[in-house]
């Protein structure tokens, strides 16, 4: 995108053009003597603060900000401050259907097949379409196109998926209203037969039952999940079931029976209405050989062999079910045998929730990293078919060495969910969250709640390995209760349970993010770990010197995990295979958000709501890269990720911009690139923990 134009008219606002070496106050003789100013700190007593120490000439005193100091031009200004607040009437649901269909029908949402292709006639449904098909009217209130060009004239010929409401249309050529297949490079998107199989529940998992079988797992956890939901009913919160198990596993003298958007990244209302149960089964027989017929009719479409497709169905799945239990015995492969990974020096960037999307990974594989990982799915909707959900799982083709991370509870539950991934989907390894530190996850029994139940623990990587040849690696911290670590005791056995590499988070689930990663503890128990086992460390990796570090101390660690390191500054992949301090400039910065913005519109789309959607991932990232001090304005480097950055001015205008903790100033910044916001916009992070001023952030 060509912002240069809106870039200069946004870095002429008056508190961008001062300059910190010439903007000195008038001296004023009347005022009366202050009192001496406290001699200032050294770098060395600010580092031990835990505060940047950035040099004095760009020092600024923090910007005074007040609760009506919000940004009119961002915010809907219509109403009176002094107006009485108005009662929103309460809409029933069917009133709120009627009102979405109507909005539907309205100019602002042309219908996409007439979009594609211009012609009115060429929608099916013609006048029982539910969107628009008034091409004069939406051009009448179409937004002035974006300057550049469309970003996906150079994939396929110049043709452009969203035709007329592409908001680079004007760039278009002859052809470039007309979309013929799927034009963005990504895999793993969930084929509409299997999701209406998933939504009907009639969806078949021979695999997995058949390790469940083997594992004696089939008729124990319906006992198993009642009894632990009846516990937590009765016992109250989490934490103090967690301490009753903690004491369980304290008491078991056998080793073998005992217990990285980035999990404080994670939203705490993302899964409220998730269900973290077995999905239900068939209720009858004539359900199941019904169902049975429609999964293998799925499968042909990628390829898999229909071992039931006679019309009497029911008594060949019967037989094909005694088969594959009575083969497994033979034919399963030892976890041993199955297809490694090899994460020896490899850069891992970690599933990071909201913000590791898949254009934030492209633009990560760009700057070096070398293994991407998507965002955290739970496997309850995936098995219910949310697209949402399986959007998480997408690959784009720059991926060459790509896993998918998935969260549930249960082994039944898990085991089903790595059969359907490795049936749909490309994916070279899977990993199982067993550290996410949320509230709403870890109430479920997933997450870290599994670090208190070693025996679970065990099932599920037993039942995720035995039912997919695809790698299984799992994620934990180091244990569930500060001052208790629990990995170091079961860390002999993960690899004999089917794990192939196991990524330490070096913090317990009760202290989150409130010290710094524990990196002994990650040697202790990497060097405890099987030599079939990788351990690879995670934590405050923010230099190539950390990296280096913690690669010297503990040579038995096959590789470090980069989390929120790579949020600030993606560039790290960089500065650790180039080994230096990238002191990089404000346009080069830019000119990174600009790469984002492009893969951004490719993904979710170059209209007005594809626009809208990328510039709100843009505004989260923002609200982690204005962490990030440049290099030349250190008087000690590298930068800490645990250091709180005084108020500084930048080396240039958009430096100082970039420097800002203000949302209004993230803002400013995403103008630059994808033009005005709509009227009345507003934004506020999602993870509050970045929400550093509430007047600026909404």
């Amino acid at each position: 995108m060509d912002g240069s134009a809106a870039e200069a008219s946004v870095l002429e606002q008056p508190s961008f053009r001062e300059n910190p070496q010439n903007s000195k106050p008038d001296d004023d003789a009347s005022a009366p003597a202050a009192a001496p100013a406290p001699a200032p700190l050294t770098p060395e007593e600010l580092v031990a603060k835990a505060i940047a120490p950035v040099k004095r000439e760009f020092l600024r005193p923090p910007p005074i900000r007040t609760s009506n100091s919000t940004t009119s031009q961002h915010h809907d200004a219509a109403t009176e401050p002094n107006s009485a607040p108005l009662i929103k009437e309460k809409k029933s649901k069917r009133q709120l259907k009627r009102e979405r269909r109507q909005e539907l029908k309205s100019a602002l949402h042309l219908c996409p097949e007439v979009a594609k292709s211009g012609d009115v006639g060429s929608c099916c449904y013609g006048e029982k379409c539910r969107f628009s098909h008034d091409v004069e009217a939406f051009n009448a209130q179409k937004p002035a196109d974006l300057k550049g060009s469309c970003p996906f004239l150079k994939i396929d010929q110049g043709l452009c998926p969203y035709g007329l409401a592409c908001r680079f249309s004007g760039t278009h050529t002859a052809n470039g209203v007309v979309a013929a297949g799927t034009l963005r490079n990504e895999v793993n998107s969930l084929n509409k037969d299997v999701q209406k199989l998933l939504w009907k529940n009639k969806m078949r998992f021979p695999k997995a039952d058949a390790t469940l079988k083997l594992l004696g797992l089939s008729g124990k956890i319906k006992k198993l999940v009642d009894t632990e939901d009846n516990q937590v009913a009765t016992n109250g919160s989490a934490e103090e079931n967690a301490k009753k198990d903690s004491a369980e596993i304290g008491s078991v003298s056998d080793v073998n029976c005992c217990s990285e958007l980035l999990e404080e990244d994670k939203p705490e209302d993302a899964d409220a209405t998730e269900d973290i149960r077995p999905v239900k089964k068939a209720k009858s027989s004539s359900d199941e050989s019904y169902g049975s017929t429609e999964v293998n009719a799925g499968y042909g479409v990628h390829g898999k062999e229909d071992i039931s497709s006679k019309p009497n169905g029911s008594k060949s799945v019967d037989i094909a079910d005694t088969v594959t239990v009575e083969s497994d015995k033979i034919l399963k492969l030892h976890p041993r045998e199955k297809k490694l990974i090899d994460f020896r020096e490899k850069l891992y960037l970690a599933p990071l929730t909201t913000v590791g999307n898949l254009p934030f990974r492209r633009v990560c594989k760009l700057l070096g990293a070398d293994v991407t990982c998507g965002e955290m799915a739970m496997c309850t909707n995936l098995l219910q078919g949310q697209a949402s959900e399986w959007a998480l799982l997408r690959r784009h083709s720059s991926e060459d060495l790509f896993g998918v991370q998935i969260c549930a509870a249960y082994p039944d539950t898990v085991s089903r969910t790595v059969e359907l991934i490795e049936q749909e989907c490309s994916v070279d390894f899977i990993d199982l969250n067993m550290g996410c530190p949320i509230d709403i996850v870890v109430n479920k029994g997933a997450g870290s709640a599994l670090l208190t139940k070693p025996m679970r623990m065990k099932s599920v990587i037993q039942a995720a390995s035995g039912t997919v040849d695809t790698p299984i690696t799992i994620k934990v911290r180091t244990g569930y209760f500060e001052g208790r670590n629990r990995i170091d005791s079961v860390i002999e056995d993960i690899g004999n349970w089917g794990a192939s590499a196991v990524t330490i988070h070096g913090r317990s689930r009760q202290q989150r993010y409130s010290k710094l990663a524990d990196w002994e503890y990650i040697y202790q128990c990497a060097q405890k770990a099987p030599d079939s086992l990788q351990v690879l460390g995670n934590g405050d990796v923010f230099s190539y010197l950390d990296w280096n570090k913690h690669k010297f101390d503990c040579p038995q660690l096959s590789a470090c995990m980069v989390a929120r390191g790579a949020l600030i500054k993606p560039w790290i992949f960089t500065e650790i295979k180039e080994q230096r301090h990238w002191d990089i400039s404000s346009a080069e910065r830019l000119d990174i958000f600009k790469d984002y913005v492009h893969f951004g519109l490719q993904h979710w789309g170059s209209d007005s709501k594809g626009v809208e959607t990328t510039r709100h991932f843009l505004l989260e990232w923002l609200s982690y890269s204005c962490r990030y001090i440049p290099v030349g304005l250190l008087d000690v480097i590298p930068q800490k990720i645990n250091w709180r950055p005084p108020s500084y001015y930048g080396r240039d205008d958009l430096e100082t911009l970039m420097a800002s903790d203000s949302a209004a100033d993230w803002i400013r910044i995403s103008e630059m690139l994808l033009g005005k916001v709509p009227a009345g916009f507003t934004f506020s992070p999602k993870h509050k923990s970045n929400a550093y001023d509430s007047a600026e952030n909404g």
